[in-house]
């Protein structure tokens, strides 16, 4: 058993635990109970479901933000290009991965050796930032990259 410190209290019968938490106005909340003997802690219950969907939600928030995805256009002034880089760099600083994606419209999709060579120069200017994982691929009407940090 397990105060609502977390602290250890021992190893009690089911209704000695079901005692101790009654005389503080707390519940037992069992945690493991597949461990022998399974893991109980004396903790106020709506707290403790207050914690885990805490938690919950958190891990969540962590796994949509793990790539980011950076849009360009092929006709982009130089301005809006440095821009985008620094927001790229940034990225890859607070260690996340990032894709660049240039799509494609109308005749742009039949100058397809401009835009890839766009893309090179935007990966080599970044190379000290980050590496490669994925190097540039048409997909239908897009050209991307994905570039990890260091």
């Amino acid at each position: 058993m397990v105060d609502k410190e977390g602290k250890y209290l021992g190893i009690f019968s089911r209704d000695e635990a079901l005692k101790m938490a009654g005389e503080k106005e707390l519940d037992l909340i069992e945690i493991d109970p597949k461990a022998n003997p399974p893991v109980v802690k004396i903790t106020d219950f709506g707290q403790f479901k207050y914690e885990q969907q805490k938690k919950e939600k958190k891990q969540k928030t962590e796994k949509f933000s793990e790539t980011k995805t950076v849009r360009i256009s092929p006709k982009i002034s130089r301005h809006d290009l440095e821009y985008k880089k620094i927001q790229i760099e940034k990225f890859l600083t607070k260690k996340r991965k990032v894709k660049i994606e240039i799509i494609l419209k109308g005749r742009e999709k039949a100058h397809f050796d401009l835009v890839s060579q766009l893309l090179e120069n935007i990966i080599k200017d970044l190379a000290d930032k980050g590496k490669v994982s994925e190097p540039p691929k048409k997909q239908g009407n897009k050209i991307s990259a994905l570039i990890n940090p260091f």
